[in-house]
């Protein structure tokens, strides 16, 4: 038994999905993204994705690229590289963040460098966490 799959943005969907459902399985779009582009694009969230015609999914996948949403709803507000809000989807996510965590490191930030070392970033204790394959010193007996 084939499932039909519907392509957006680079992502196959199973067409049986709901509208909101479906549109969350593409990286880079959240619930409330999701909910937001249904009603900007004034799509029925109750119809399944399988349903809509080529011309509801080409909008749908223009509304992703280029959403006109509210400023908080984008997932990289004040890009560095550029100064301007922008919404990335799919693969660029990986590429983007990837370069960030480069970006920290050359510029030798201690959030750079924790990531090198494969420390916590945000401040955690590492006494008792973040014990991955590696001897601890901690409560160890000489």
């Amino acid at each position: 038994m084939a499932r039909n799959l519907i392509r957006i943005a680079s992502t196959d969907i199973d067409s049986s999905l709901g509208l909101q459902r479906a549109l969350m399985k593409i990286k880079g779009v959240s619930f409330s993204f999701s909910n937001g582009l249904i009603k900007s694009l004034a799509l029925d969230p109750k119809k399944k994705i399988g349903d809509l015609s080529k011309d509801e999914i080409k909008k749908i996948e223009d509304a992703i690229r280029n959403p006109s949403l509210p400023r908080f709803m984008l997932n990289r507000r004040k890009d560095p590289e550029s100064g301007k809000d922008t919404h990335l989807s799919g693969t660029i996510i990986d590429i983007k963040l990837r370069s960030d965590i480069d970006n920290l490191r050359r510029i030798r930030a201690y959030r750079g460098i924790r990531h090198e070392l494969g420390l916590p970033v945000r401040g955690q204790r590492t006494k008792s966490s973040f014990r991955k394959n590696k001897i601890s010193k901690v409560g160890r007996r000489k």
